[in-house]
């Protein structure tokens, strides 16, 4: 028997929470709920979830904090849920590691969707990671390994999610090629992906803050258009 993949419901509305406990019960997920940021960080322990969804607007210890504390210790998958629906929110809670953002209130079929989509997503990287045999790109101070997913920056191995590593080796595969944003999203995320092309923004922006411009290379912006890995 296949175990259920669980999912961790964080959200102090009680209705909203068994409503998206019971769609995705309904689709064969094992769920549990957690009504407060300091709840949600212990079962998070107990439960070991394989994908998170963290409301925002938590009494206590908000979705902010929690998603900082999760990130410190696990790559689990996490799509918050608010009612803030400005572009500065989505980005902030992308920046701070969280792998998709909706806005309330939303279509529960949409919901199920994306939780599939990231679930997928995360599945998949173990199954990649498998087939790209001695897949490795180096430059001076830098090597990144596909093989082993693991990057290696100045002598020092540097820690990054799956899509991080994958951007950057997309980019650095192919030196001094121009990608548009869209074709990033399409390449690195899938087709299927629903979102939009901050998402490629704000993982330049993370990749940036742990790789440092090099003299004889750099992840550069083509205004206007969308990013490449220059060589010289």
């Amino acid at each position: 028997m296949v175990n259920k993949q669980k999912i961790l419901i964080v959200d102090d509305d009680s209705n909203i929470a068994e409503l998206i406990s019971l769609y995705l019960v309904k689709e064969c997920y094992d769920t549990q709920i957690a009504g407060d940021g300091e709840s949600a960080l212990e079962m998070f322990k107990s439960f070991q979830p394989d994908l998170i969804l963290l409301d925002l607007m938590l009494p206590g210890i908000d979705g902010y904090a929690v998603c900082r504390e999760i990130r410190a210790k696990s790559q689990v998958p996490i799509i918050m849920l608010s009612a803030k629906g400005e572009v500065f929110d989505k980005v902030l809670g992308l920046e701070m590691g969280a792998d998709d953002y909706m806005e309330k209130p939303f279509d529960s079929k949409e919901l199920v969707a994306r939780v599939k989509a990231v679930l997928r997503r995360t599945r998949m990287a173990p199954a990649q990671k498998e087939e790209t045999d001695d897949k490795v790109v180096s430059y001076p101070d830098l090597e990144i390994n596909m093989t082993n997913y693991s990057v290696t920056y100045k002598g020092q191995r540097v820690e990054m999610p799956p899509k991080e590593l994958e951007l950057l080796y997309f980019l650095a595969a192919s030196p001094n090629h121009v990608f548009t944003r869209e074709q990033l999203l399409d390449q690195i995320w899938g087709y299927e992906y629903i979102g939009d092309t901050r998402t490629v923004d704000v993982h330049i922006k993370r990749l940036r803050e742990k790789i440092k411009d090099h003299e004889k290379w750099k992840i550069a912006t083509i205004w206007g258009i969308g990013y490449k890995f220059e060589s010289v």
